[in-house]
């Protein structure tokens, strides 16, 4: 063992070795990779409990922040954990709100500055308005750890600091029967085209050949002195770099014509590094084949496939084949043909995203996935993980971590809610270790002996805590 762990560190070492060379030619962007990050912090290449996991099936789900659903949580860092200062919301100027200002007119003005209850004014069977979340945004609403900028910055107002009762969340009794993990960030600032790049890349795809003459096609942000966009655009300001932030469309069908696209991809991503290995793999997309088929649902969202933005994954390749619908991944549960890592990504309907749907739809979808895992073959050695891409414009009173191991200019933005659901997993447990989305990266490749794909899942924490034979939390 101690000769294969030395192996897979050399590997790691190596790899960044190289790429950090490229990153020095761009621009001091990403932060050093640690030599020695080999298969997790702390464990010398020992895979411990990820060991008995043959099948990891990750759902994500859309636009939550943890305060948001399971800010009451029994044993969690919740809201009742809050300081005054994140739970007083300020204007950019500085000054408290005397009463939260409302957009959605289900909620009245007259509201304390104070989180409140959403279900009040709009049942969880019912739509809210949506919430602003984008890159630059999220940063001024997190100002500087403080937590108080939310309403502030948001088109929502006062509704970003809204909350769900977590006991009327049905999946929140799955969180209390395994593992609900209360310290995990969302990968990247803004929204759900960037963080669902950083779920399968561990970075921030850049833009090939971007125009910056001031023209219609030049995309980057313009900012204002008080860090909010004065020009919005696709990609960040000129003077960071090329580099897609915003929601912008794959330049190969299923996408939008006509709408602002990202030319293919080239760089690696989790589903390359799964195919070299030869370990079976897919992403389950909700309307993927009627999108496919040229007759996509109305709330089929584009950005939300992250695979569709690579050459790897054009038609008519072998990466296409991992590329499948979600009627697939309920067969493959059913008939315990489970590949190895299957990412789920449920459709708008059923995604719990404020605006276009709402949250007991998705919420019951969650229910009926895990389910299909549970009844089915596979679920003796199966690990569910879901998560939610980002805050979705939500407040959260954690701030995130801005150390040099486990940040970058990127981010991560606020906690997400992450549930691990196990025969494995233990039980009853509020894990409180510090994770971000490329904790689920770093699982995946200790699990099956991976190199990393940046600094940020080479130093994560992947998930071995969360299962009966990890350390305790840290």
């Amino acid at each position: 063992m101690e000769g294969i762990a030395l192996t897979r560190s050399l590997r790691r070492v190596l790899t960044f070795a190289i790429g950090s060379l490229t990153v020095m030619a761009a621009g001091p962007v990403f932060t050093a990779v640690q030599a020695g990050a080999s298969n997790g912090p702390g464990d010398q290449g020992n895979i411990g409990a990820l060991a008995g996991i043959n099948h990891l099936v990750v759902i994500y789900d859309e636009n939550h922040s943890f305060d948001n659903l399971y800010g009451s949580f029994p044993g969690a860092n919740g809201i009742s954990r809050a300081s005054d200062t994140s739970t007083t919301q300020v204007t950019l100027s500085g000054t408290p709100y005397a009463t939260l200002p409302q957009a959605d007119p289900h909620v009245p003005a007259t509201l304390p500055n104070l989180p409140f209850d959403i279900t009040k004014y709009v049942p969880a069977d019912q739509k809210t308005i949506d919430l602003v979340h984008k890159f630059y945004q999220e940063q001024v609403q997190i100002d500087g750890g403080n937590m108080d900028k939310f309403v502030a910055v948001s088109d929502a107002k006062g509704l970003s600091v809204g909350y769900y009762p977590t006991a009327g969340l049905p999946v929140a009794a799955e969180a209390a029967n395994y593992v609900l993990a209360d310290n995990f960030f969302h990968a990247a600032f803004g929204g759900s085209f960037l963080n669902h790049q950083w779920l399968v890349c561990a970075c921030t795809p850049v833009y090939a050949n971007a125009v910056s003459d001031g023209s219609s096609k030049n995309y980057h942000t313009i900012l204002g002195a008080n860090g909010l966009p004065i020009k919005a655009g696709q990609l960040t300001t000129k003077a960071t770099g090329d580099y897609a932030v915003n929601t912008i469309f794959p330049a190969q069908s299923p996408t939008i014509a006509g709408a602002k696209q990202l030319p293919l991809l080239t760089n690696n991503n989790i589903g390359d590094e799964l195919s070299h290995a030869k370990v079976s793999w897919a992403w389950y997309s909700g309307g993927w084949n009627n999108a496919v088929a040229g007759t996509p649902d109305p709330l089929f969202q584009f950005h939300h496939q992250p695979f569709n933005y690579y050459a790897n994954y054009v038609p008519k390749t072998d990466g296409r084949t991992h590329l499948k619908d979600e009627t697939d991944f309920i067969a493959a549960a059913h008939n315990g043909t489970l590949p190895a890592v299957s990412f789920v990504k449920p459709l708008g309907p059923d995604n719990e995203h404020p605006g276009y749907t709402n949250l007991l739809r998705g919420e019951q979808h969650l229910i009926d996935l895990i389910n299909d895992v549970r009844n089915g073959p596979n679920w003796k050695d199966t690990a569910i993980v879901i998560t939610y891409d980002e805050h979705g414009g939500f407040w959260d009173h954690v701030a995130p971590p801005t150390d040099s191991q486990h940040s970058d200019i990127w981010g991560p933005g606020s906690r997400v809610p992450t549930i691990v659901i196990s025969p494995l997993a233990k039980r009853h447990f509020v894990d409180h270790t510090l994770y971000d989305t490329t904790s689920i990266l770093a699982t995946i490749e200790r699990r099956w002996d991976l190199v990393p794909l940046g600094s940020r899942d080479a130093n994560a924490n992947d998930l071995r805590r969360a299962f009966t034979l990890g350390a305790g939390s840290a």
